[in-house]
């Protein structure tokens, strides 16, 4: 009987330390979030669920092509999922045609569904500050982002983390590769 017991208790230790790790690292290191749309299909899909790395991003800077979670300013709980194209400093332009320039030059980038029908304000060139990001959705045509000012810039200090792990649907379990 004693033997059970203390199998019991071990078990339930084990336990408790896992749910206690688990939580820190969702809380504190990592973050579930849910894309919620098409916007940046076909990497990712509507009611994917994703942990956001949260913690890259305290030791170095966010790179081109990087996809990232960042809140949406104007609407309390709701994060945006997009795709890092412009950095800081660099001027983005995209034309009728809707290609994608970074200071005058040509951007060579494939993650884009289809040609972009409406450039928005990057019609005009758009000069990024020292700490902002232009990001676009991968699904050009059916995407809220850095194109449209109620999106517009996004500041370093908004960037929640990197899109890292997609835990649903089990089918699609995987790392994300960003490049």
């Amino acid at each position: 009987m004693k033997k059970v017991l203390r199998e019991v208790f071990n078990t339930s230790l084990y336990l408790l330390v896992v749910l206690c790790l688990t939580y820190l690292v969702i809380h504190f290191i990592g973050q579930r979030t849910q894309v919620s749309g098409s916007s940046m299909e076909p990497k990712l899909n509507n009611a994917d669920n994703l942990i956001v790395d949260k913690i890259t991003y305290k030791f170095k800077e966010p790179e081109r092509f990087d996809i990232i979670v960042f809140p949406f300013q104007y609407k309390e709980d709701t994060y945006y999922i997009k795709r890092i194209i412009g950095m800081p400093g660099e001027t983005v332009f995209i034309d009728e045609s809707g290609n994608i320039y970074i200071d005058d030059e040509l951007l060579d980038e494939s993650y884009g569904k289809e040609i972009i029908d409406d450039p928005g304000r990057a019609y005009t060139p758009i000069t990024l500050g020292e700490d902002e990001y232009f990001v676009l959705g991968d699904n050009r045509n059916n995407s809220s982002d850095s194109r449209d000012p109620s999106v517009g810039n996004i500041k370093r200090g908004d960037i929640i983390g990197r899109a890292w792990l997609r835990i649903w649907p089990l089918g699609k379990f995987g790392f994300i590769k960003h490049r």
